[in-house]
C-alpha cells in the first residue's frame, strides 16, 4: 500500500456470493468479518487485519472504500 491511511478510513463490504460448497475457512472468514446474511452490507475499519480477511474471500464479496464522516450521516 502506498501511503498511510487515515484513522477514519472505512471499507464498505457486501456479501454477494454464497459460501455453500466452499471450504470451512471461507465460511469462518465471512463470519469473522461480521457478515450474517447474503446481500448484507457492513462497514469495517480499513486496517491490515480486515484487508487480509477481505482478500481471502474476495471472490464472495464486493468491496469499496468509504469514509466514516460521509456514512455516519446516512445512518
Amino acid at each position: 500500500m502506498a501511503g498511510k491511511k487515515s484513522s477514519d478510513a472505512m471499507l464498505r463490504v457486501t456479501w454477494v456470493r454464497s459460501t455453500i460448497g466452499h471450504k470451512a475457512g471461507a465460511r469462518g472468514t465471512i463470519r469473522g468479518l461480521g457478515l450474517h446474511r447474503l446481500n448484507q452490507t457492513i462497514q469495517i475499519p480499513d486496517n491490515p487485519v480486515n484487508r487480509g480477511m477481505v482478500r481471502r474471500v474476495a471472490f464472495l464479496l464486493e468491496v469499496e472504500e468509504a469514509t466514516a464522516e460521509g456514512n455516519a450521516s446516512q445512518s
